[in-house]
């Protein structure tokens, strides 16, 4: 019996993404991935002065807050041919490493996590015997049986309440489910402590930033003044503060997110579906030194393709036969609509010619995604913290290559169960590790920088548009939490003649191309196993796997789909 099933919206992700299936028996057949709301930012920031771009696509996502506005700036300083202080280049990398360690807790504990764990069965669970797993993998101190006994109370309130609130909308009790209730009270007790714990992580932007989200920065530099002895600025108080908040990470991260993660895989270690098409890619990121010297970067550079872990391809943002956009099944138009367009000369035109909301079924063989279709040399890729391991791996990093073969030793898994939802969820789990232990190293070079008496975190030489050429162009690149992140700029007279953003979950959510090929998501589906149609928790755990984020704007329709509200 063949069904068509439809999620529509996607919960508990960044955004709108509807996502449509073909059961075919037990089994998923064929799935279509359609971002459902337009972004528009490119044509906001055009005319603008470049220096203050950032600001306005780093509203791209408050979730992927920071890594946008580093893009930008990078892109303004790649076009303009300017170099950025070394404390600069530290206080950007801890930035960055900062958010990943928050937003992988975040994605696992308040994203993903009920994928896995069942809170209702944690109602069943024997206080005593969740105390003796949770100190038999962790050394972490709230492990007490009185401690377990307190959070099961407290989630029994709330479902005696009738009102479930953030346990809401969850297939409770779904046979796809496999931990026992001890395992799944630990975890809801630590759903909760992530809640409070990743307000703390995130002092270290405003230490830096000013807020968060939506840090501050700079072109040229970034936006923090030093001085040890003036409290107006960044002094030694507060980068204590910073030092504090990477010691609580490196503890949360070490003593409950790994230890949690491989507990639950144990259990998991044989749904290893949703793979997906098996290529994998990383612009690199972190730089050690520079942005321009990619043999520096803490995360590699390269394409793996067909899950070949012998060679790494090479990849180049500028080459216009590298990276291309297509939209032969997306909502915008191009001169010529079977083209793929570099970033430098990308566009962003809408034309939906699709159903009329409120509909029942989108036709793939048409146009329906507001999500266009990246490619390296025509290949789809898959980016994210999956991506970068599989990299790194082949690079021969030794370091993750180690976190990778003991883990995978730990639960008596070959190599090739990283390619499944599993191995994707474990890898973003490993890489919290990875990102949360390299902070402390960011942090102290740039203390003793400081102590050497280099204070520096702007450089002015080339902030006037008086010294800057009268055309440019540049490209600005960085690892996001969810992946590969680049943003391309054409600057004519000062002002911003045309910008493209090609972000993480363009290239995971993309519809196919005119070859049929699709994109990832819509692959990692294939031959994902649903025990019951009317509630796909399966389809849910492999999407949920990747992080979506499709947020750019919101829409506010009736019913019946009239626009009310549109925000941008």
């Amino acid at each position: 019996m063949t069904t068509r099933i439809v999620v529509d919206p996607v919960t508990r992700i960044e955004g709108h993404l509807r996502i449509e299936a073909i059961v075919d028996g037990t089994k998923i057949s064929d799935a279509v991935s359609s971002g459902t709301t337009f972004r528009g930012i490119e044509k906001i920031v055009e005319n603008r002065d470049p220096r203050d771009v950032w600001a306005f696509v780093q509203r791209i996502c408050g979730v992927c807050t920071h890594i946008h506005a580093i893009a930008s700036v990078r892109a303004v300083e790649d076009a303009l041919d300017y170099p950025i202080p070394k404390n600069a280049n530290y206080i950007r990398n801890i930035m960055t490493l900062t958010q990943f360690t928050q937003d992988h807790v975040i994605h696992f504990y308040h994203l993903h996590g009920f994928d896995w764990i069942d809170v209702l069965s944690a109602l069943k669970a024997d206080p005593k015997a969740t105390s003796s797993l949770a100190m038999s993998i962790s050394s972490w101190p709230n492990s007490s049986e009185g401690y377990f006994r307190d959070v099961q109370n407290k989630v029994k309130n709330i479902v005696q309440s009738g009102q479930l609130g953030i346990f809401a909308n969850a297939y409770w009790g779904h046979p796809a489910y496999r931990l026992p209730p001890e395992a799944n009270l630990m975890g809801v007790a630590h759903y909760l402590e992530a809640l409070s714990w990743q307000k703390e992580i995130a002092k270290v932007h405003t230490v830096f930033g000013g807020k968060n989200p939506h840090p501050n920065y700079l072109v040229g530099g970034h936006a923090s003044s030093i001085n040890l002895d003036d409290v107006h600025v960044l002094n030694m108080e507060r980068l204590n503060l910073v030092k504090t908040k990477i010691d609580e990470a490196q503890i949360f991260v070490n003593q409950v997110l790994i230890p949690d993660i491989l507990a639950i895989a144990s259990f998991y270690k044989k749904d290893l579906w949703g793979g997906g098409i098996g290529n994998f890619l990383a612009y690199g990121g972190v730089p050690l030194v520079d942005i321009h010297e990619p043999d520096s970067y803490l995360f590699p550079r390269g394409i793996v393709l067909n899950r070949d872990l012998s060679k790494v391809y090479d990849l180049d943002l500028k080459d216009p036969s590298h990276i291309q956009e297509f939209v032969s099944h997306s909502w915008y138009q191009y001169a010529d609509k079977d083209a793929g367009l570099h970033p430098w000369q990308g566009r962003t035109d809408p034309a939906y010619d699709g159903p009329k909301p409120p509909y029942h079924n989108l036709d793939e063989s048409k146009k329906y995604s507001w999500i266009k279709t990246p490619r390296w040399q025509g290949h789809a890729m898959e980016v994210g913290p999956l991506s970068r391991f599989v990299v790194a791996y082949a690079k021969g990093n030794k370091e993750i290559k180690e976190m990778v073969d003991s883990s995978l030793r730990k639960l008596d898994l070959p190599l090739n169960a990283l390619f499944s939802t599993l191995g994707r969820t474990l890898a973003r789990a490993l890489e919290a590790k990875f990102c949360v232990d390299q902070l402390a190293g960011f942090y102290a070079d740039l203390i003793a920088n400081i102590k050497a008496g280099d204070t520096q975190t702007f450089n002015p030489e080339k902030w006037e548009p008086s010294r800057w050429p009268a055309e440019a162009q540049g490209v600005g690149w960085a690892e996001a939490p969810r992946g590969a992140l680049a943003h391309w700029i054409k600057i004519r007279g000062g002002k911003v003649e045309s910008y493209q953003a090609v972000v993480p979950t363009t290239w995971n959510a993309s519809p196919r191309d005119a070859t049929g090929q699709k994109g990832p998501y819509e692959a990692s589906l294939l031959d994902t196993p649903v025990a019951a149609t009317d509630q796909p928790l399966e389809l849910l755990r492999t999407i949920h796997s990747f992080d979506p984020c499709i947020a750019c704007a919101a829409h506010l329709i009736t019913p019946q789909g009239k626009l009310l509200l549109e925000k941008i």
